[in-house]
C-alpha cells in the first residue's frame, strides 16, 4: 500500500480530530450557560472590541457572512447581543453586547485555562504552546491565501 494514503500519515485528519476533540472539551463549559463553541468565539471577538460590523466580526473568525448571521441572530434572540444599523451605512449591520453578554466574559473567565490544561501534555507543554501558535498560524496563513 502506497504510505500517502495511509490514515496516519495525514496531518488533516490529526488536525481534524485535535479540532473536534478540542472543541468537545469545550462543549460542557459553555452548555451551563446555554452557549455553543461559535457562538464563544463571536463572543471573544466581540470582548476584544465591541460594536463591530457583521463583516469584520466574519473576517476575524475566517467564516463568510452568511454563516455568521445566523448565528448572530440566534445570540440576539438570547439577548447577548444587539444588531443595528450602520449610522453611515444602514444596511451595514453593527453587533455589539447587551449586558447579559458583556457579564458571560467573567463568567466564563476560567474557561481559556481550563481547556488550555486539558491540551496539556508530553508534547504540548506551557513552554511549546507559543512554536505550536507559530506552526499553526503558518498553516493557516498560507491556506487562506487565493490560489492560482
Amino acid at each position: 500500500m502506497d504510505g500517502r494514503f495511509k490514515l496516519d500519515n495525514q496531518l488533516c485528519f490529526r488536525l481534524y480530530t485535535a479540532s473536534r476533540l478540542i472543541t468537545q472539551a469545550y462543549h460542557p463549559l459553555l452548555s451551563e450557560y446555554g452557549l455553543t463553541y461559535p457562538q464563544y468565539l463571536v463572543l471573544l471577538v466581540l470582548w476584544e472590541k465591541d460594536a463591530q460590523p457583521v463583516n469584520d466580526i466574519a473576517r476575524r473568525l475566517m467564516l463568510e457572512t452568511n454563516t455568521v448571521t445566523p448565528l448572530l441572530k440566534r445570540m440576539e434572540a438570547e439577548g447577548i447581543l444587539t444588531r443595528t444599523p450602520g449610522k453611515k451605512d444602514a444596511r451595514q449591520m453593527i453587533v455589539s453586547l447587551t449586558d447579559k453578554g458583556s457579564r458571560l466574559q467573567d463568567q466564563l473567565a476560567a474557561v481559556p485555562e481550563t481547556v488550555g490544561h486539558a491540551v496539556l501534555c508530553d508534547s504540548v507543554t506551557p513552554e511549546t504552546v507559543p512554536g505550536l501558535y507559530g506552526m499553526l498560524d503558518g498553516i493557516i496563513e498560507k491556506l487562506s491565501r487565493p490560489t492560482r
